[in-house]
């Protein structure tokens, strides 16, 4: 991993800090993303909105992506998510998310993402395809 990469990605982040996602590295070095549900994510009095959930979805396979691509000095996008919601987060709940690599190319990185409560319910899987471009092509560091 370039930590100067992905350290400058989270402090430019702002959507990620809107919602008070944080993303730290576990033991093992995978991925999570931590979340607690509080008023403002709330979709009806109780349930937290899906699109919470999408979002911290693709912040968890993102990071994970990123984390891969930015050993060869890559940014990541993006291409295609997909989304299984098996579960409710309700609030309160305190969710973790774990971003693994399922396959990594040049351009091309596949992941998958899980999302838990924190009674390690699952709540929600996903995978996406993620494409790996030049940090060049970014104004991330202008």
């Amino acid at each position: 991993m370039n930590e100067e990469i992905v350290k400058k990605y989270s402090q430019t982040n702002k959507f990620g800090k809107l919602l008070d996602m944080q993303y730290r590295l576990d033991a093992t070095g995978d991925i999570i993303y931590d979340v607690t549900i509080t008023e403002k994510h709330l979709a009806t009095k109780t349930a937290a909105h899906g699109g919470l959930l999408a979002a911290m979805m693709d912040g968890v396979v993102g990071v994970a992506a990123l984390e891969e691509a930015s050993k060869n000095g890559n940014l990541v996008s993006t291409v295609e998510m997909k989304l299984n919601f098996l579960q409710p987060a309700f609030l309160n709940d305190r969710l973790k998310g774990v971003g693994k690599i399922l396959k990594a190319g040049k351009r091309i990185i596949v992941v998958e993402g899980k999302i838990y409560n924190q009674d390690n319910l699952l709540l929600a899987v996903g995978i996406a395809t993620m494409n790996a471009y030049p940090i060049e092509k970014s104004d991330m560091f202008k």
